[in-house]
């Protein structure tokens, strides 16, 4: 059963106005945009943009959408980008966690990963109508899946394979359940995910998640997400909006993986960090990785 979730970071009610002002691509981004759409005019590719966020922001009026952050490619940033191609080659699964309207799972097509291996998932079946529109296709590059992560009929939890399953590799394509991926993901990608969630939700995800990655050496969880010093609740106004949220801390996150998810020298750990400015406010963005052993 679907149930509304409630993260720390909430859809803000009323939604605050939208505003073009929040517009950015950096110049391989409108150079990816242009080439996924077909639209090679940057004035008419921004008009385009615009009139799919609106409608987005009518299903979901998130940060994220207001401020364009939904545009900008997460999984083609991180460390191990070329790990995961490299995965793709052969013949790994690949799940994007918090997909929001694809453009994730489109740049990971791109580059190579084939598109019969991608698992996108979020929880606005919506999404992936918008995406369609934002990206002018019939079709979906992959089997986009929505569901409610913190549904055990949906994503439960269970100890990390140990030993390859004994099933056989379930049909992406009729895939309605991550349940029946356990054991089986070569990749899973979960950027501005974690941070919308407490304590408790983060380690509940990242439990459910870990049962789901294969065992084989050199599978692979990552993605990036806010982070703090020390690890608690941080509060700021952004763009207008109060919001607060709980944060992991470098070590706290790293051995939430190696140690709690995992037992201790199952995984490697790999962190990056960047800042990013959001309204006047610098965030610190840690980009992450845990690979099997």
């Amino acid at each position: 059963m679907r149930r509304d979730i409630e993260p720390l970071v909430k859809p803000t009610i009323p939604p605050f106005p939208l505003d073009d002002s929040l517009y950015f691509l950096e110049a391989e981004e409108i150079a990816f945009f242009k080439r996924q759409t077909n639209i090679l005019d940057e004035v008419a590719l921004k008009t385009h943009i615009i009139d799919v966020q609106k409608e987005a922001y009518k299903v979901a009026p998130y940060g994220c959408i207001r401020g364009f952050d939904f545009l900008h490619p997460n999984i083609s940033k991180l460390h191990i980008y070329d790990h995961i191609l490299k995965r793709g080659s052969e013949e790994a699964i690949l799940l994007d966690i918090g997909s929001c309207l694809g453009v994730d799972v489109r740049k990971a097509v791109e580059d190579g990963f084939p598109a019969h291996n991608i698992i996108a998932s979020d929880i606005k079946e919506e999404y992936a109508e918008l995406g369609r529109k934002l990206f002018k296709c019939s079709s979906e590059p992959s089997h986009f899946i929505s569901g409610d992560i913190f549904d055990p009929a949906f994503l439960s939890i269970i100890r990390p394979a140990s030993s390859v399953p004994e099933d056989v590799t379930p049909d992406i394509q009729t895939l309605r359940s991550l349940n029946d991926l356990r054991g089986h993901v070569g990749v899973i990608h979960a950027s501005k995910v974690f941070h919308l969630f407490d304590e408790e939700k983060q380690l509940e995800l990242a439990r459910a998640l870990g049962g789901l990655l294969s065992c084989e050496p050199g599978s692979i969880i990552c993605g990036n997400h806010v982070i703090a010093l020390e690890k608690g609740i941080v509060r700021h106004t952004v763009l207008g909006v109060d919001i607060s949220y709980f944060c992991h801390s470098l070590d706290t996150w790293t051995t939430l993986w190696d140690g709690v998810v995992f037992e201790k020298g199952q995984v490697k750990v790999e962190t990056r960090t960047s800042t990013v400015d959001v309204g006047g406010i610098p965030f610190c963005l840690l980009h992450w990785s845990a690979t099997r052993l």
